[in-house]
């Protein structure tokens, strides 16, 4: 039987790390009866991954940056679908104000800045297979434009499946979407919200 290849080991790695992650969400959101969660990012956490552990590929150097301005809140978790064609929630939404500015998460070239399916979108390739997308995002920036962590790409907009005030983040890597917590520097500190 041949050794299983670098490309195997690596989706694998990832696979199990966002089941980790998602397995980390779903404790929390029924184990009480919180709305959303709001997070206070720490840089010294990272997200608890199994034995085999993410591959360096997988998992940057330094953690990326959150999109959108402080309070982080997360109103939707990412949630892997059982297949790539069926239901489930391909990043995570984030609570945000109308108009706020955008950045970008780590260092990339914008690879498309437009619509798509009525809504504003700017997604960025990271290098290496990764690919971040934003929606929705009324654009600064253009297609081929070089960025950095932090610079401004948009503002936030109107459109998809966010209600207002809140933008989608989502993360690609060969083309398969994983957990932006996995980039964010793992898993934040969760404080719990009444609901209501």
């Amino acid at each position: 039987m041949n050794a299983p290849t670098p490309i195997g080991r690596r989706r694998t790695a990832r696979q199990s790390a966002s089941f980790s992650i998602i397995a980390v969400l779903a404790m929390v959101a029924t184990g009480s009866a919180a709305s959303a969660t709001t997070f206070a990012p720490s840089p010294g956490e990272a997200a608890q991954v199994d034995a085999a552990g993410a591959s360096e590929r997988s998992v940057p150097e330094e953690p990326w940056r959150w999109p959108v301005p402080a309070p982080i809140r997360v109103v939707a978790p990412f949630r892997a679908p059982p297949t790539p064609y069926t239901a489930g929630h391909r990043g995570i939404d984030i609570a945000s104000a109308p108009a706020a500015s955008v950045v970008a998460p780590a260092p990339g070239v914008v690879s498309f800045a437009g619509m798509v399916a009525g809504r504003p979108v700017i997604a960025i390739d990271h290098g290496d297979g990764v690919v971040s997308a934003i929606e929705p995002v009324a654009a600064l920036v253009e297609a081929g434009a070089s960025v950095t962590a932090g610079d401004p790409i948009g503002t936030v907009s109107m459109g998809g499946h966010c209600a207002s005030g809140c933008v989608h983040f989502g993360v690609r890597v060969d083309g398969e979407y994983v957990s932006p917590y996995l980039f964010l520097g793992g898993l934040p500190r969760a404080v719990l919200l009444p609901s209501g």
